[in-house]
């Protein structure tokens, strides 16, 4: 059984603007290098293997945590295709989108990547572990681990809010992902 810690971003201005980022390598915000830089690992993390995505906005988050990590595609975010870079708000006003999110783990923005598809990338990640990680990465990425852990579908909302400025704890068996706990607090 491996421990797995997966951790967010800090906010960069597109969060704050609610448009979908995907994979624009947007940088953090002057407030999300201040949030991060007061973000403190729990001790329970200690001597984690340190995973990151490579767009800047994990990279950068990483490091003001002290962490040195090691890169990694598979931890980037979805691609959001055609709808990368447009604010939520407008793209709920589109024919179709609505119906769109109703596809849930197959739900996929023309020309991007489906929750699926992001799954089959972060258990690739998983089944390469072999002593406790710590990855920092992205709202889609921790949203496919929570799905694969929970068997939540993600049609609706999840059944259990991720907090800002928090760890989620797993373990991983070699096959199955399992929720271990949510909302571990980063801020002391």
């Amino acid at each position: 059984m491996i421990a797995v810690a997966l951790i967010r971003h800090a906010p960069t201005a597109w969060n704050v603007a609610h448009r979908l980022q995907g994979r624009t390598d947007i940088p953090l915000s002057a407030d999300g290098r201040a949030q991060a830089a007061a973000w403190r690992l729990p001790d329970a993390l200690a001597g984690y293997e340190a995973w990151a995505s490579p767009l800047a906005r994990a990279r950068e988050t990483a490091s003001l945590l002290g962490l040195s990590p090691r890169l990694d595609d598979r931890l980037i975010e979805a691609s959001w295709g055609e709808w990368e870079g447009r604010l939520l708000a407008d793209l709920k006003q589109r024919p179709g989108f609505i119906e769109a999110e109703r596809r849930g783990l197959d739900l996929a923005a023309p020309g991007g990547e489906s929750v699926r598809q992001v799954q089959a990338r972060l258990l690739d990640w998983l089944a390469a572990l072999t002593r406790p990680a710590l990855a920092v990465s992205h709202n889609g990425v921790l949203r496919a681990a929570y799905a694969l852990a929970t068997g939540w579908t993600m049609e609706g909302k999840p059944p259990e809010r991720m907090a800002a400025a928090t760890a989620h704890l797993y373990r991983w068996d070699g096959r199955r992902l399992a929720l271990d706990r949510l909302n571990l607090p980063l801020v002391p």
